[in-house]
C-alpha cells in the first residue's frame, strides 16, 4: 500500500497487521473526527483528522526502525477519541480542561472491547502488552519530553499552518536521533528551533482565544444535548458528522440549542473580558525541552539557555480566558 502524507511525504506500508489495523473500523472512524476540534462550517483551510495524526506517529516510529510493536501501539493511540477530540474533556465531568486527559483515561477499555485484540492476537502480539505506555517510552512520554506523538502532531500542524516547510522538515527530521529510549537533537541549534516552532504553534494554536472559545462553545453545546438526551455517551464514540446531525434535528424545538451552536460556529460574536464574562475557560499549555548532545554530553535545552528555562516555567501553566459572548 502507498500512503501520501503531508509530513513523510510517499511511503510504502506493507506490514499485513499494520495494514488490518488501517482498515479496521476503529482507525477508520478517526476519519472521522478532526484533531483540533471543530471546524466552522465556513472553514475552508485544510482538515486534519486523528485518523491522519494515528497513522503519522506509526510513520515516524517506522522512519526510525523501532520494533514493529511500538509502531502499532503508535498507530493506535488515538482510537479512542470522541467526537470532537478534546471538545469532550469540556463536556463531561470525567474530562479535565487543563490535562485533557478524558481519551487516555478510558483507552484500555476501549480498545479492548473494539476488533483490535483479535486482529493483534491473529498477529502473534498481545494486546495488554500493547496497551503499556512502559514498553514504548519513544511512543509517548510526558511533557516537557519529545516523543513520537508530540514530534507528529507539532510537524503535522506546522504543516497546515503554513509554519514550516519541506526544507525545514526534513532538516527537523535528520537531526533527531533515538537513543537510550529518548528522542535527541544531534545538535543545539535544531534543538532550540524545533522548540520554538512548537511554542510558536502552541501559543497560536494550541491555547489561544480562538482555541478556548472553540472548546468551551463546542464542550458547552454538547454537554447540553447529553442532558437534554438528544444524544447519549455511545453517539460521541460515532463521528463528528454523525453527531451534529443527531443533534441538528432538535434546532426547531430548542431555541437555546441553536444558540449553543451559532456560538460554536462562529456566528456569535465573542471577546475575552475578565471583568464582565459568560464563561471561564482554562487551555492546556505545551512547551517542550528537548535533549540534544553537547560534544559527548546529553543535555536538555533549558540547561544551557536560562531564557528557554523562563519560557519552560511560564508557558506550562494553563491559560485562562473569560469569554464573553455578544448573545
Amino acid at each position: 500500500m502507498k500512503y501520501q502524507d503531508i509530513v513523510y511525504g510517499e511511503v510504502d506500508i506493507i506490514e499485513p497487521v499494520i495494514l488490518e489495523l488501517i482498515n479496521s473500523p476503529s482507525l477508520f472512524r478517526l476519519k472521522g473526527i478532526d484533531q483540533f476540534g471543530y471546524r466552522p462550517s465556513d472553514y475552508s483551510g485544510i482538515p486534519r483528522s486523528r485518523f491522519d495524526h494515528s497513522v503519522g506517529v506509526y510513520l515516524l516510529l517506522k522512519k526510525y526502525k523501532v520494533p514493529l510493536a511500538e509502531q502499532i501501539a503508535g498507530l493506535i493511540h488515538d482510537v479512542s477519541h470522541s467526537a470532537f477530540s478534546h471538545c469532550i474533556d469540556y463536556a463531561l465531568d470525567a474530562g479535565s480542561e487543563t490535562l485533557h486527559s478524558h481519551q487516555d483515561n478510558v483507552f484500555d477499555q476501549y480498545v479492548k472491547n473494539s476488533e483490535i485484540p483479535v486482529i493483534l492476537k491473529k498477529y502473534g502480539f498481545d494486546v495488554n502488552y500493547i496497551l503499556d505506555d512502559k514498553n514504548f517510552p519513544l511512543k509517548e512520554k510526558d511533557l516537557p519530553d519529545l516523543c513520537a506523538d508530540r514530534i507528529d502532531y507539532s510537524l503535522r500542524d506546522a504543516v497546515i499552518f503554513s509554519a514550516i516547510g519541506r526544507n525545514e522538515i526534513e532538516e527537523i527530521l535528520s537531526n533527531l536521533v533515538t537513543e537510550n529510549n529518548d528522542w535527541i537533537f544531534k545538535d543545539y541549534g535544531l534543538a532550540k528551533k524545533y522548540a520554538e516552532l512548537f511554542l510558536k504553534i502552541n501559543a497560536k494554536y494550541y491555547c489561544d482565544l480562538a482555541s478556548a472559545i472553540m472548546l468551551r462553545s463546542v464542550g458547552d453545546y454538547l454537554r447540553y444535548a447529553l442532558d437534554k438526551k438528544y444524544i447519549n455517551e455511545n453517539d460521541l464514540y460515532t463521528t463528528d458528522q454523525e453527531v451534529l446531525d443527531k443533534i441538528k434535528r432538535f434546532f426547531n424545538e430548542d431555541d437555546k440549542l441553536k444558540l449553543l451552536f451559532d456560538r460554536m460556529d462562529r456566528k456569535v460574536d465573542s471577546k475575552n473580558n475578565p471583568s464582565e464574562y459568560d464563561v471561564k475557560v482554562s487551555c492546556k499549555s505545551r512547551v517542550v525541552d528537548p535533549l540534544f548532545k553537547a560534544r559527548s554530553r546529553i543535555k536538555r535545552l533549558s540547561e544551557v539557555d536560562s531564557e528557554w528555562k523562563n519560557t519552560l516555567a511560564i508557558e506550562s501553566n494553563p491559560k485562562e480566558y473569560f469569554i464573553k459572548f455578544s448573545r
